[in-house]
């Protein structure tokens, strides 16, 4: 009996079939992290649904995606309804999103920004930090994996653009669990060996799982420790890494990270060219200045009649000469006069003339003083004695002398009047030399007209 041999394209159509009449495979439900995602030009969306276990291709036609109210993103927890089919180009089965709204973070991207939250704080990103790029590289080390596209699109870059820089691999494991270590250990080489001016740290493109590594905290404490100024490329344009934050510059791809490092030898022949022909025309230029200039020298009436300059110069020699002679004379003359009225300042102010003035101006002053106190003394002693004068002439004593005396009571009162005593009352009378004791023997009252 013939065997009968079916096709892939059979196989796969019956497969497909017998998957498109399930009625459990019509409507599912399922939750995954996104991954490998891609949105194509024309709209529709690509990606990979996983969990810790398995993982399947997906697809979200335009038609469908076109209301989503979020951008999906690699490491994204999702939660979709969608159908399973078969697409038979590539004979594998796959999910038909319908739906598809976010489930949380995905473990991968939640660790991704607690890392770059982490180092942010800490000053790895800071501009700070950043070294210059050398503008001439001698000597270049890739840290990448010997046998990726990335490596040859590096080397084929550096030695079109600039072949007189030294080039060396220095290769690394750049994905799974030991690509981290290999990549900070190579960092590290590379400083220590001391051979090199400029570093490319990275990759072609891929997963974010596949780029993981550059995401790892060891890479970036060694870039970031790093003497050597480098270059991150890791993946595609879209792909950003912590590498890429830490380094002192980002390059969108393998490729764009061999332009950043080293410049076209065509450009800058283009340059120099260009600065040859610049340097040239300002030369010319200035050549052709100094040799006008020199011919107006040439031209000039020194040139011509040196002899009649040369006496014409002594001429003026001699009249600048007597003019200076005269101005010199006026001077010493000047300066002899002004000399002269100084000394005579000088004798006129001097300090023993100015203290013999101040002495006879004294000596007027207190002969005048004087004169004034001798004047004020007589005055005042004509007062004085006019004073006593008339305080003689109201003396009691003086009036009693003249034969008037003074009666008191026995209480040593004033006697003014005949009420103040009675017969029998003992009274006293002063007198200018003595007092008498007496006894009245009478009143006797005047009468009063």
């Amino acid at each position: 009996m013939e065997n009968k041999y079916l096709t892939v394209a059979a196989l796969t159509k019956y497969i497909k079939r017998k998957i498109d009449v399930d009625p459990h495979l019509k409507d599912v439900l399922l939750k995954g992290e996104i991954s490998n995602f891609s949105h194509h030009s024309r709209g529709h969306m690509y990606m990979t649904i996983k969990d810790d276990q398995a993982k399947i291709q997906a697809v979200m036609f335009a038609g469908n995606n076109r209301y989503l109210k979020f951008k999906p993103e690699n490491g994204m927890n999702v939660l979709i309804r969608g159908e399973i089919s078969v697409y038979e180009a590539f004979g594998q089965y796959q999910l038909y999103i319908q739906q598809m709204e976010p489930d949380g973070i995905g473990s991968l991207y939640l660790a991704f920004e607690q890392l770059k939250e982490k180092l942010h704080k800490q000053g790895y990103f800071d501009q700070g930090h950043k070294k210059e790029i050398p503008l001439f590289p001698e000597h270049i080390g890739v840290i990448t994996s010997p046998t990726g596209a990335a490596v040859r699109d590096i080397i084929t870059t550096i030695k079109r653009r600039y072949p007189i820089v030294q080039v060396t691999i220095i290769p690394v494991l750049v994905q799974g669990e030991s690509a981290a270590r290999s990549i900070a250990d190579a960092v590290d080489l590379a400083n220590n060996l001391d051979l090199f001016d400029t570093l490319i740290v990275g990759r072609g493109g891929g997963s974010i799982e596949e780029l993981w590594a550059f995401n790892e905290e060891i890479v970036a404490e060694s870039i970031f420790r790093s003497k050597i100024p480098i270059i991150s490329a890791v993946g595609h344009e879209t792909d950003i890494t912590i590498s890429d934050y830490v380094a002192d510059l980002r390059a969108p791809t393998p490729t764009g990270a061999a332009e950043l490092a080293v410049q076209s030898q065509i450009e800058l022949r283009e340059k120099i060219d260009t600065l040859t022909r610049s340097l040239t025309r300002e030369l010319t230029n200035e050549m052709r200045n100094h040799q006008r200039h020199l011919e107006r020298l040439k031209g000039a009436y020194a040139f011509r009649y040196p002899e009649q300059l040369i006496k014409q110069k002594e001429q003026a020699l001699d009249s600048f000469v007597l003019s200076l002679q005269k101005e010199m004379i006026a001077t010493k003359k000047e300066k002899e006069t002004r000399l002269l009225n100084l000394y005579k300042r000088l004798i006129t102010q001097h300090p023993q003339k100015q203290l013999e003035q101040s002495k006879i101006k004294l000596d007027e002053k207190i002969k005048s003083q004087n004169y004034y106190m001798t004047k004020l003394l007589e005055n005042k002693s004509i007062q004085l004695t006019n004073t006593i004068d008339k305080l003689f002439l109201v003396n009691p004593l003086e009036i009693m002398k003249r034969g008037f005396s003074l009666s008191y009571t026995a209480g040593n009162e004033i006697i003014k009047s005949t009420n103040q005593v009675k017969a029998n009352d003992y009274i006293k009378i002063k007198l200018s030399d003595g007092k008498i004791n007496c006894q009245v023997v009478e009143v006797e009252e005047e009468s009063k007209s």
